[in-house]
């Protein structure tokens, strides 16, 4: 093997493992950690002691009637960040229509699955609606990472009065922290309008 051909090849190899592997991304986590600190931290929020609650980017369960609730999850049990992904059925399927009830012949399998129907009929319940109420798509369908930690404004409007009842609340004052945390459609033209459900109910339970 000729030494004069080896040289080069082992110093440009050692170069662009320094460059590619060490130095850009060092570079890039610096850029990052000075002029987005949260984005770069995994936009983790806090409640009012200063422990880690969760991220903006990421949803979770709420189910107590003082909280307002986010769309429904396919991801694993729930908003499992481990089991991102959504169902995975086409708007023809009655499984995601009617859902699937377990069979007890299948003792090691839990079959169940919530339908459209059962989610929509579950949601009117909770948030005292009539039976026939429209409601937004996002009130009782999943998304498609399964961890959407945003609602639309509709969605809130709906839940609105369920949470002043619980808090013994006043609508309106319900109404200004979803006001307060509604977010516009990014540079003005991308996606809609949207409330993220962690940022909401810790300022509802900041402030009340």
């Amino acid at each position: 093997m000729n030494i004069k051909l080896l040289r080069p090849a082992l110093v440009l190899t050692a170069f662009f493992v320094v460059l590619t592997g060490l130095a850009f991304p060092g570079v890039v986590w610096a850029i990052g950690r000075a002029a987005f600190p949260l984005e770069a931290g995994g936009s983790l929020v806090r409640d009012a002691r200063g422990a880690v609650v969760g991220s903006t980017l990421l949803g979770q369960t709420f189910t107590r009637p003082e909280y307002f609730h986010p769309r429904p999850s396919a991801a694993g049990a729930g908003y499992d960040a481990a089991s991102s992904g959504g169902t995975n059925l086409g708007p023809t399927s009655d499984k995601l229509v009617n859902g699937v009830r377990d069979d007890p012949a299948t003792q090691d399998v839990d079959e169940t699955f919530a339908g459209f129907n059962a989610l929509a009929r579950a949601y009117r319940e909770e948030n005292g609606l009539g039976p026939d109420a429209l409601i937004p798509a996002d009130a009782a369908t999943r998304s498609a990472s399964g961890l959407d930690p945003d609602i639309s404004p509709g969605n809130a409007a709906l839940q609105v009065a369920r949470v002043a009842k619980a808090r013994h609340l006043t609508e309106d004052q319900v109404r200004q922290q979803v006001a307060a945390h509604t977010a516009g459609r990014t540079l003005g033209i991308f996606g809609e309008p949207r409330v993220n459900v962690l940022e909401l109910n810790l300022a509802l339970d900041r402030a009340h």
